[in-house]
């Protein structure tokens, strides 16, 4: 349990951060990690609760708290506090596939139930976990290691990102052969081409994709299954196939100059930065280039964030970024108690790096564009906003509060609404009222013999964890059905 006392005598430290000004010159990672004796120092804060709501995982009222893989954190962090690096990396796999992943990317769920975020600072979680399983990559305590036996069984994944790579992940440690399928050039759907190099750089996701390959996953490039002909011919060929395509469809917006062609899904452009970057370092000129433009960003989310950071890394002129809804509280309401998540403001790293160039916070809250104002080529130069206000319950404008300001770029952030449906008519799987791959409750199967979902094509835009878990999840399920038990 740590040390007795510790979360008493030790504060909480975090990892440091590269200064603003300095780290908008690249797009690589820029937090520095603790050092062994600070990660003993912060495993030494944790307590072992005699309810550890940081690894709870389970809904009270209408929010899951604390961490949906159920991570054994308490023991992981005493593991790191004794020095014991090895049981500390065997405690962590076995919740959690891909550790590398959650550690830069995850929000750290876990720590906003951790019990001392009560009246204090919580217990490091992901900065921990960051240096269990780096540390086991450096010192080799990690290696790739074959199945010690296979089953006559083929699965099908159709899409790589963390779901999918879950799914297939866990099915092939089992011992089924795995084909994961993959309609773009490389693995990792969105964590790939969605979340930005800053934030994951992207050789740590190969270097698992590389491990995965050594242990027998086979990937299939460059391969979008978006016909029926294809789908018969995979329902054919494997026992059972997991859809985890994702959730790709984005939220539109309907104003008058929508059909500008200046305005950009924020997916497509932070895909068109990844892709150049990755290919050429941006030599090949193939991203949407910002420099010296007024960049407007509609939506306030983690992705809206990720397109300011994006936009000032190439030399943007300015960049604002729209919030409906009103700004956020610094501190927990009353309706919002601890263990919840906390519903409070965040400055994030893009939101930093424009107060630091441009000594504004990006962000306007409850305010939204009520036209775009084009010119003869078709592009928009003005965009008009307007502000909004709470009326029984909903956001609606403010009659005369518009006004007009320059716009040279607009990305739309405002999250997305479903799945693609090429892939659901080719499968012929029944979806819901939110657009997602309709199943029965607590299960993966779809309404198809053999067929299976997972990800947020089964539960809708979520959390990289959540699509780990469901992958996990979906690999438990088919497990039982073609074996007739699991040991997963």
């Amino acid at each position: 349990m740590g040390k007795i006392g510790g979360f008493l005598e030790i504060d909480r430290e975090d990892f440091t951060s590269e200064d603003p000004i300095e780290r908008i010159k690249h797009f690589n990672e820029f937090h520095h990690p603790l050092s062994k004796k600070k990660q003993k120092e912060q495993g030494a804060r944790c307590m072992d609760c005699g309810v550890p709501f940081c690894q709870y995982g389970q809904k009270v009222g209408q929010m899951v708290i604390g961490c949906p893989l159920n991570n054994l954190i308490p023991e992981w962090n005493d593991l790191i506090y004794r020095g014991n690096e090895e049981q500390a990396l065997n405690r962590l796999l076995k919740t959690n596939n891909f550790p590398e992943f959650t550690s830069r990317v995850c929000p750290a769920l876990c720590e906003k139930a951790c019990t001392c975020s009560l009246n204090g600072d919580a217990v490091s979680v992901r900065e921990n976990e960051y240096g269990i399983i780096e540390n086991a990559f450096e010192k080799d305590l990690i290696k790739a290691k074959m199945p010690s036996e296979r089953n006559d069984k083929k699965i099908a994944v159709i899409g790589s990102g963390p779901a999918g790579l879950a799914a297939a992940d866990t099915l092939n440690k089992r011992g089924y052969e795995v084909d994961v399928y993959e309609r773009e050039d490389r693995p990792g759907g969105l964590l790939m081409y969605g979340i930005p190099q800053m934030k994951i750089e992207k050789d740590i996701i190969m270097r698992r994709v590389q491990m995965m390959k050594d242990e027998g996953v086979h990937f299939i490039m460059n391969t979008y299954i978006e016909t029926k002909k294809q789908a018969t011919k995979l329902l054919q060929q494997y026992d059972s196939i997991v859809l985890a395509c994702g959730s790709r469809v984005p939220r539109d917006i309907q104003v008058e100059g929508r059909n500008a062609s200046n305005i950009l899904f924020a997916v497509d452009y932070l895909t068109s930065i990844t892709k150049s970057l990755l290919n050429s370092h941006f030599t090949d000129k193939k991203y949407f280039n910002v420099k010296d433009k007024n960049v407007l960003i509609i939506g306030g989310g983690d992705t809206g964030n990720d397109c300011v950071a994006s936009a000032i890394r190439h030399g943007c002129k300015s960049v604002i970024q729209l919030e409906m809804m009103e700004e956020a509280p610094l501190e927990r309401g009353e309706d919002n108690p601890w263990p919840e998540w906390p519903n409070i403001k965040k400055t994030d790293y893009g939101q930093q790096e424009s107060l630091a160039i441009f000594h504004k916070d990006p962000r306007v809250y409850q305010t939204t564009v009520s036209r775009f104002i084009l010119n003869d080529k078709n592009e928009i130069e003005k965009a008009e906003l307007v502000k909004l206000e709470r009326k029984q319950g909903k956001m609606v404008p403010i009659q005369g509060s518009e006004y007009v300001i320059d716009v040279d770029l607009v990305l739309i952030a405002a999250g997305f609404v479903g799945c693609e449906s090429k892939i659901t008519k080719a499968f012929q799987v029944k979806l819901d009222s939110r657009n997602t791959v309709e199943t029965l409750e607590q299960s993966y199967k779809t309404n198809v013999e053999k067929v299976y979902t997972a990800g947020d094509m089964h539960r809708g835009q979520s959390l990289v964890v959540w699509a780990i878990k469901e992958g996990r999840e979906v690999a438990k399920e088919i497990d039982n059905d073609l074996m007739g038990y699991t040991n997963l």
